[in-house]
């Protein structure tokens, strides 16, 4: 980025800074285009200022790509045996399961499971999959499309996030935490799956919240859990972040941000209005700070700017400081002992492969992956990459038989003796 570029994002900071002042002043309908603006690169996890740079996708392929997903696009149109499980400040907390294909099920665990002394079968593994921010459980569509049926998945939406509800503490004016999260998970496995093996995958803030259930409730992990996948995510130090741009824009948008979104938070209305008046923009801030790959399906880009846009800006705001309080580094240690997967695209802006890298020292038998031209979306961008290490790590827990296979956008089959 150039100097030229840093000025400019300085700017734009001073300009939302302006805007907050303007909405005290009543004068939040002239601020509501840059408010827009600065919320949309907030919930694709950028700092505000880069908004103003002309990172735009083509018009046509914008609308093609509208026109594709909006109308019969596949991508989030999964769909499990619904449920509801209750956090313990009584946030309704949606979840979906997809169960082991009875068909299959024989082929997929193999000819050994038998009845031992009349008691039933032992209960499956369970994977479960939590989602980032500003995402909803339709984010790991790919993967879910591989496994479905060979083994048991759960996807959930977090607080506030998808169909679940919104946080009830956070009505009362109570903070979202990254604990708070590692509670409301423990809450959807004690509904969801509440006996057998567990596998838990996490994705970015996923990733936190598996974390944080580790650190609250090590009993669980050590008699329950027997693998875990950090997709894109940290373990602390994310107040470091430069989301890839200069220093002085940087320190810029962290000196100001903080006050814009408690700003924007309360005026949600208004700033959706000027949110949606920059769509053009907002959907190449999207896909700057999601992708790193210049040929992403555009259906699929379309795909995650829908789940980001979708989050309200209230949501938006009220998660944004619980990353900067985010540390979660000596929770790692209760998964030393299982198979780990670590996972990260090597252009992303928003949680730095180099988290992950940390992640891996401190695990030093986890495999770790590093996907060149992948953004923070990997699972969006390159899903074959992460649906093939996301099967390896479920052989190794015993989740699924060695002969399942990868191929294609993440479908997955079983392997038969020829």
């Amino acid at each position: 980025m150039s100097e030229s570029s840093a000025e400019v994002v300085a700017n734009a900071a001073t300009a939302a800074v302006a805007a907050s002042a303007a909405g005290a002043a009543g004068g939040w309908r002239r601020a509501t285009g840059i408010a827009g603006v600065a919320i949309g690169v907030v919930a694709a996890g950028a700092a505000a200022g880069v908004a103003l740079e002309r990172m735009t996708v083509g018009r046509g392929m914008r609308q093609k790509a509208r026109l594709a997903l909006d109308s019969a696009g596949p991508y989030g149109s999964l769909r499990g045996m619904p449920g509801k499980a209750f956090a313990d400040d009584g946030t309704e907390l949606y979840y979906e399961v997809d169960d082991l294909d009875p068909e299959a099920a024989p082929a997929a665990i193999g000819p050994r499971r038998r009845r031992l002394f009349g008691r039933k079968a032992p209960a499956p593994v369970t994977v479960v999959f939590s989602h980032g921010y500003c995402l909803s459980q339709d984010s790991w569509h790919f993967q879910r499309a591989a496994l479905r049926g060979v083994v048991r998945t759960v996807h959930w939406d977090q607080r506030s996030h998808g169909r679940s509800g919104r946080g009830v503490a956070q009505g009362r004016d109570e903070p979202v935490t990254i604990e708070q999260l590692g509670r409301d998970l423990k809450a959807v496995i004690d509904a969801a799956a509440p006996e057998g093996p567990i596998v838990l995958v996490g994705h970015s803030m996923g990733g936190m919240t598996v974390m944080a259930l580790a650190d609250q409730y090590p009993e669980l992990v050590r008699e329950r859990v027997v693998g875990v996948a950090f997709v894109g995510t940290s373990s602390g130090r994310l107040g470091e972040v430069n989301y890839g741009l200069p220093v002085a824009g940087v320190n810029a948008v962290r000196r100001v941000l903080p006050g814009v979104l408690k700003a924007m938070g309360q005026r949600a209305e208004l700033v959706e209005k000027g949110r949606r008046a920059t769509a053009d923009l907002f959907a190449g801030v999207i896909k700057r700070y999601s992708f790193a790959s210049r040929d992403v399906d555009p259906a699929v880009a379309r795909f995650a700017e829908r789940m980001i846009e979708s989050t309200p800006i209230d949501v938006v705001a009220e998660y944004y400081p619980a990353f900067n309080d985010h540390d979660k580094t000596e929770a790692l240690a209760h998964f030393a002992d299982m198979p780990v997967l670590v996972l990260a695209g090597v252009q992303d802006l928003v949680t730095p492969s180099e988290h992950s890298e940390a992640i891996a020292d401190l695990l030093p038998d986890a495999e770790l992956v590093l996907v060149p031209d992948a953004g923070h979306l990997v699972m969006l961008e390159h899903p074959e990459v992460v649906t093939d290490r996301l099967a390896d790590l479920l052989t190794r827990t015993g989740a699924v038989p060695a002969g399942a296979t990868v191929k294609g956008y993440g479908s997955t089959s079983t392997a038969q003796p020829g």
